[in-house]
């Protein structure tokens, strides 16, 4: 027998040898074992484990010490307090992405019915923080995995927002002929070398989901260019990318007419996000 505290302890000593955040790991594995919040972990530090709850806990802990991220081994990640379901067929959402949607929500007002694109929505994290924030407005989540799509719509029924549209497709291609006041984007853009995908937990995630050729730009640069024809006049176009891209990013919005580009960076001071703002009124041939 094990309580609580002894069984959280000895957990977070051994995966203290290859993760950070080794006590927050293991309360979060121990709290999907037992169906109970984090909270209630430390209202009952003494509680004292089945054998069975303690061996399942140990298995879940050797999975996360091998590697494999604590949102694939439980099923779940919260994400502007939403809680997802995530499974490898999509990215697991970070904290960082909470950025590109406090930005855009800035450009769509609360009382006015908006249609919002987000692009390569994967579990519908950004597309349903948006939905849940602004009720007036629609917004359609493209994929081109069936299966991540799936994820989407049951995060979409298990939040009941139905506002949101699920589309399959390639970026832009299935919103032919429509128009939006703001595409949204968390594209992959991690050069295909990049020595970070063999490491943490980057090898479990989809690698279709994460890498871009040309230098992680390819994907960026299709959306940059596409989403002129897309957007309404003054339109505006928000795309996160990877660390040492700022520069190229801005760059790309400025060869491509944008107006009013800016590169944010998040809490951390690293670059984040580019925003930048379409007016030409475009074409719909």
């Amino acid at each position: 027998m094990s309580s609580i505290r002894s069984a959280l302890n000895h957990a977070a000593t051994i995966l203290a040898t290859r993760h950070e955040g080794a006590m927050f790991e293991s309360e979060i594995l121990l709290a999907h074992v037992l169906k109970k919040t984090r909270t209630w972990l430390h209202t009952w530090p003494e509680r004292e484990l089945t054998t069975t709850q303690l061996t399942r806990f140990n298995a879940l802990v050797e999975r996360r010490l091998q590697g494999e991220p604590s949102a694939y081994i439980t099923g779940e990640r919260e994400f502007w307090s939403l809680p997802l379901e995530v499974t490898p067929d999509t990215l697991i959402p970070r904290p960082d992405t909470e950025l590109l949607v406090e930005l855009t929500l800035e450009h769509i007002p609360l009382d006015e019915p908006f249609n919002i694109a987000d692009l390569g929505t994967g579990t519908g994290a950004i597309a349903l923080a948006l939905a849940s924030e602004r009720p007036r407005s629609h917004v359609f989540a493209v994929d081109f995995s069936e299966d991540a799509l799936a994820v989407a719509a049951r995060n979409r029924t298990r939040h009941t927002l139905n506002n949101v549209t699920l589309c399959c497709g390639d970026w832009l291609v299935p919103l032919a002929n429509q128009t939006f006041q703001v595409i949204v984007s968390n594209p992959p853009y991690i050069r295909e070398d990049d020595a970070h995908l063999n490491q943490g937990g980057l090898p479990f995630e989809p690698r279709s989901a994460l890498v871009a050729t040309d230098n992680g730009l390819d994907d960026i640069r299709k959306i940059v260019a596409d989403s002129r024809a897309r957007l309404v006049a003054n339109g505006w176009l928000l795309i996160e990318h990877g660390y040492d891209q700022s520069i190229d990013v801005t760059q790309l919005f400025a060869q491509h007419g944008y107006h009013n580009v800016t590169a944010h960076h998040d809490l951390n001071g690293q670059p984040r996000v580019v925003s930048g703002q379409f007016r030409t009124i475009p074409s719909h041939n």
